[in-house]
């Protein structure tokens, strides 16, 4: 009986946690958190600049979306066009208003979804779709070469239908153009001129790797009078890595394949006179015939040439070729007696032509003639030194190797 008390307040005390307890749940099932209440159409609460309808807008004319006078704030906009670009925006600390802080493009469907909540913060959302007014002026590009097999050196090329002379264009155009390579692959635009850009990586493309280019400029500003078109991708595969050494003062061509010696073969390359460039040459191209004659390059009198040539492999548009040559095999391997060409043995020439491909390195040194041109006599692009060839780009030239502008803003040091 002396413990009774005692028992009787634990009891007590368990009962009283058990009450509070059933307290705590009543109270709040009865209610409930505005935030977690699905949002409401916040349409009363903010205004659009643009109108959605049948009539396009003005894709010149920013955007711009604003709370309207004690209906809440706006906490998020997300625009974004038909190829899910989105559009870029700044919103103001107190929330009254967002406006877009790059221009719209031209000739798409952007659909805005804005998020608000109101004085008690409960969720709000107004979904806006309209189209913009296609550009009068048109920028199209097209990707080089065509889709298919290619060696390491081959650079990749956009021909644009209009001049691109500004320097903010230029950067826009790049910035659309994207190459999609391996991993850690470093490659730049270089214009050639208002029509022309190159794609090459520092290094030759790695052996058996993928590589795409595509075009995001459709609907997008360039200029006051001119927007992006839709482009057709391009995608190309890369074979062996093929090194072709070419020495005019031996007389000797060395055959690499993935690193590996394959063959040498004895040649004669360009007179005196006529001597062959040196520098770095891509394969433009083979043909098993051509018939070839000096007076389509120039050369006449007793100079003058006209013969059939067979197993022709060629590096440059002004026609050097690497080539069968029966009629010089005495010089072969001991003296240079061409008009420029890389003459061969006509079974060492088919041995050349079934192991050569489009975009495969043809490289020749020591010779006494001028140098391979950089651009427009074929592709001498990599006889431009990288730290040149990134100042070519307008997103790349005047920032640090291996940066993009954008690299250099993320790694600045802060203070």
């Amino acid at each position: 009986m002396k413990h009774s008390p005692r028992l009787w307040t634990v009891l007590s005390c368990s009962l009283l946690v058990a009450s509070l307890g059933a307290g705590a749940t009543a109270c709040g099932s009865g209610d409930k958190n505005p935030l977690s209440a699905r949002p409401y159409d916040a349409g009363e609460q903010v205004a659009f600049n643009q109108r959605a309808g049948n009539r396009p807008v003005d894709p010149d004319r920013p955007l711009e979306i604003t709370a309207k006078s004690g209906g809440g704030r706006i906490t998020d906009v997300l625009a974004v066009d038909t190829h899910g670009r989105r559009l870029a925006g700044e919103l103001s600390a107190k929330g009254d208003r967002w406006h877009s802080t790059t221009p719209m493009a031209s000739g798409v469907r952007y659909t805005v979804t804005v998020s608000t909540e109101d004085e008690r913060g409960a969720p709000g959302q107004r979904t806006l779709t309209f189209d913009t007014t296609p550009s009068k002026g048109i920028l199209k590009v097209e990707f080089g070469p065509d889709e298919g097999k290619y060696g390491v050196g081959q650079p990749i090329t956009a021909e644009l239908s209009e001049p691109v002379k500004d320097k903010a264009a230029r950067a826009i155009v790049e910035r659309g153009f994207v190459v999609d390579a391996p991993p850690g692959v470093e490659g730049a635009w270089h214009w050639v001129d208002d029509k022309n850009l190159h794609y090459r990586p520092k290094d030759y493309w790695p052996a058996h790797s993928a590589v795409s280019v595509r075009s995001n400029l459709e609907g997008v500003r360039i200029t006051d009078e001119l927007h992006g078109a839709v482009a057709k991708p391009l995608k190309l595969e890369i074979g062996d890595r093929v090194e072709v050494t070419t020495d005019a003062s031996s007389h000797y061509l060395t055959f690499k394949r993935n690193g590996e010696v394959i063959n040498t073969i004895p040649v004669t390359t360009g007179k005196p006179g006529f001597s062959t460039r040196n520098g770095i040459k891509v394969v433009l191209g083979k043909q098993y015939f051509v018939q070839m004659r000096g007076d389509t390059v120039g050369i006449g009198g007793s100079e003058y040439y006209n013969l059939p040539v067979y197993y022709a492999t060629r590096v440059t548009w002004s026609g050097e070729y690497v080539h069968a040559a029966p009629w010089s095999v005495g010089s072969q391997g001991y003296e240079n007696v061409s008009h420029g060409c890389t003459g061969m043995s006509t079974g060492n020439a088919a041995w050349f032509y079934e192991n050569i491909t489009e975009g495969d390195v043809v490289k020749v040194i020591n010779s006494i003639g001028d140098d391979m041109d950089v651009f427009g006599n074929g592709f001498g692009d990599w006889n431009m030194d990288w730290k040149d060839w990134r100042q070519g780009s307008a997103l790349l030239k005047g920032t640090q190797e291996g940066r993009s502008p954008v690299d250099q803003a993320r790694l600045r040091p802060t203070v």
